[in-house]
């Protein structure tokens, strides 16, 4: 870049001052998370971009409360920090305990004054995680691959439309995931020797986790319990799959009109076929919906 009337490059300003923003954001480790109370969330982007990053795709927002292990998931058509604190404010209008603090990466989108400015207005804590150790993200990191990337699978979404599908998705696998998919939690580790040894807590829902836990109010308890004696978890899964089917609809007409390298290299193997055997493959444009986890009670 041409440089000003000292050769300091254009825009080396901009890069300094989000320099010094990220240096006024505490630093968060996994270690040091020290069994918080409910309402201290990982916060994270899962871009659904298929193999190329390339040109615009939808994004999901997800957040993880580190306690219980609740998860919320939106979807976006851009990751600009508006629209992240926008997002995270209707986040907080559906969750039955009160947004305590937030734990991000060192995105752009995140370490910016909008959302510094969002949690300073209202009293949340918000902390970040050291550049390029996604073991300082570990809760969020295990739920993008166990709930986004198991219901979404790794399949490009683009547009508006795409967009309304996947949140009609995450609408409902919220409820399934928080409700009725049971996990463990990590309860010590201890290293003897070579061997790390893991003990954790009985598998529980994450609803169960904050029904069980003194630190929610007991207005949140009752709203979980309504919420609880509402729902099917036969009809949840129904509508998961409908969701699946929906998203599936627009990765199929993505692929036709530009195949991916697995798409070509399965017409490649097709055409090495034999005629009589070409029905057992099917449509190679078609591609199953990713099923969601059942309950971890293993």
């Amino acid at each position: 870049a041409q440089g000003g009337p000292r050769g300091k490059p254009r825009g080396s300003a901009q890069v300094g001052g989000h320099s010094v923003l990220r240096n006024s954001i505490a630093v968060r480790t996994f270690a040091d998370w020290n069994d918080p109370q409910p309402g201290f969330f990982e916060m994270d982007f899962v871009a659904h971009c298929g193999k190329s990053v390339a040109g615009r795709h939808v994004y999901s927002l997800v957040l993880t409360d580190i306690a219980s292990g609740w998860t919320e998931a939106a979807a976006m058509v851009v990751r600009e920090q508006v629209l992240v604190t926008e997002t995270v404010e209707g986040i907080c209008a559906e969750l039955p305990f009160p947004l305590l603090g937030s734990d991000v990466d060192n995105d752009s989108a995140f370490i910016n004054g909008t959302l510094l400015n969002y949690c300073r207005e209202r009293g949340l804590e918000l902390t970040r995680s050291r550049a390029y150790r996604k073991n300082d993200q570990v809760w969020i990191e295990q739920k993008n691959g166990a709930v986004i990337r198991k219901m979404v699978g790794y399949g490009r979404l683009e547009g508006l439309e795409s967009a309304a599908a996947l949140a009609k998705l995450h609408a409902v696998a919220r409820l399934y995931v928080n409700y009725f998919q049971a996990s463990f939690k990590l309860k010590s580790k201890t290293r003897e020797g070579a061997k790390v040894k893991k003990q954790y807590y009985a598998p529980a829902t994450p609803a169960d986790r904050l029904r069980a836990s003194d630190k929610v109010s007991a207005e949140g308890k009752q709203q979980i319990r309504e919420v609880f004696d509402g729902l099917d978890p036969v009809d949840l899964l129904r509508q998961i799959r409908e969701a699946q089917r929906r998203l599936v609809s627009f990765l199929g007409n993505k692929r036709r009109t530009s195949p991916t390298a697995c798409a070509r290299a399965r017409h490649r193997r097709l055409r090495s076929q034999p005629i009589e055997r070409l029905a057992e493959w099917g449509d190679p444009s078609d591609s199953s919906p990713a099923r969601p986890a059942g309950p971890n009670m293993a």
